[in-house]
């Protein structure tokens, strides 16, 4: 997401398979800037896997189009950031640190479910982006995610570590503090 436009759902037509690489993710990477606690209604995009017909036979290589047959690197760009793990269905990969960055399926995709991607461990220490938030409990009991730096709350984890990364004006850049420190 590299724009504070509504959010674009990106959703899978078809299965699309564990461990599938889709990418590289054009433009500069900025995943989960704009990310929020909450889920905004916006347009929604479906994608299914194409498998062209000289690979059918050995399923060797594929590639991810849209309904209207566009690649990828059209808009592998508008798929959310994923706001916890259990929303999450891609990782965002690099192969060296500082190299292109691809989005990995995590699991099987299955017809009608969202895309969503999060950073994997080694590229958010890459991009100095928090790996852990350490949940409290509110007054009613929910859990809630604070920034040590401001004390602003969040529902989700990946929505504080987006905000200490990219927002959090107290953090000055330094590493993200655990609740053990």
């Amino acid at each position: 997401q590299t724009s504070r436009a509504p959010a674009i759902s990106v959703s899978a037509e078809s299965c699309i398979p564990a461990g599938l690489r889709l990418g590289p993710v054009p433009g500069t990477f900025k995943l989960g800037k704009y990310l929020s606690d909450r889920k905004e209604p916006g347009p929604k995009k479906k994608v299914f896997f194409y498998v062209p017909p000289v690979f059918q036979v050995r399923m060797i290589r594929g590639e991810l189009v849209d309904e209207a047959g566009s690649s990828a690197l059209e808009w592998i760009g508008l798929i959310r950031a994923a706001r916890n793990s259990q929303e999450q269905t891609l990782e965002a990969v690099a192969d060296l640190p500082g190299g292109q960055i691809f989005y990995r399926a995590l699991r099987d995709v299955q017809p009608g479910e969202e895309l969503t991607v999060w950073y994997s461990n080694p590229l958010a220490q890459w991009f100095d982006i928090p790996v852990t938030a350490t949940p409290t409990h509110d007054e009613k009991g929910e859990e809630r995610y604070i920034c040590w730096y401001c004390w602003r709350t969040f529902k989700y984890p990946n929505s504080l570590k987006a905000h200490v990364h990219f927002h959090c004006a107290l953090s000055h850049g330094r590493p993200f503090l655990h609740h053990d420190h």
